[in-house]
């Protein structure tokens, strides 16, 4: 099995971390991709960290997360995965890093929110033991793969948290 490997990212790379999470969600029908500046200025903000990760034998990033610690909660801003190298535990490494590091940060808990249509990211957070707290009504915006002039869909998001702390 391939090792994978997590690295901090701070906001010189927030263009390597704006093209991963373009590429990552570019599948996703989402219009939400997240420029180089936007994510500048969010890794200014107290207590936000990004998180970028990559097979040990291979030097080129797959995957990314943004997370902002604040108080006792942490915050999954965002986190994906490229195409090509999903289901290969690159998520779940991801997330381990990132409880860790919020706990550091003083956290008892991390939230997310989860697109109820994204059945693959529900099942690793459900196995890393997340719990549904909430639903946002329409808070993702799909415009279906197959037509750029088909009409967007709202999409609920499931809202997440782990008990991280004692």
């Amino acid at each position: 099995m391939t090792r994978i490997r997590i690295e901090p990212a701070g906001v010189a790379m927030a263009d390597l971390l704006s093209a991963l999470q373009t590429a990552s969600t570019a599948d996703s029908g989402t219009q939400d991709a997240w420029g180089r500046d936007f994510i500048g200025r969010l890794l200014a903000m107290p207590g936000a960290f990004a998180l970028w990760a990559g097979f040990e034998n291979d030097a080129r990033p797959c995957g990314y997360g943004l997370f902002r610690a604040a108080s006792t909660e942490c915050e999954v801003l965002s986190i994906g995965v490229l195409p090509t190298a999903r289901r290969r535990g690159v998520g779940r490494a991801l997330m381990t890093a990132a409880v860790s590091q919020a706990k550091l940060a003083g956290a008892k808990a991390i939230f997310l929110e989860v697109a109820v249509d994204n059945a693959s990211a529900r099942a690793l957070y459900l196995a890393l033991g997340f719990r549904e707290v909430g639903r946002r009504p329409g808070y993702y915006q799909r415009r279906p793969a197959s037509s750029e002039a088909a009409p967007i869909a709202p999409v609920d998001a499931l809202v997440l948290r782990k008990d991280i702390g004692p």
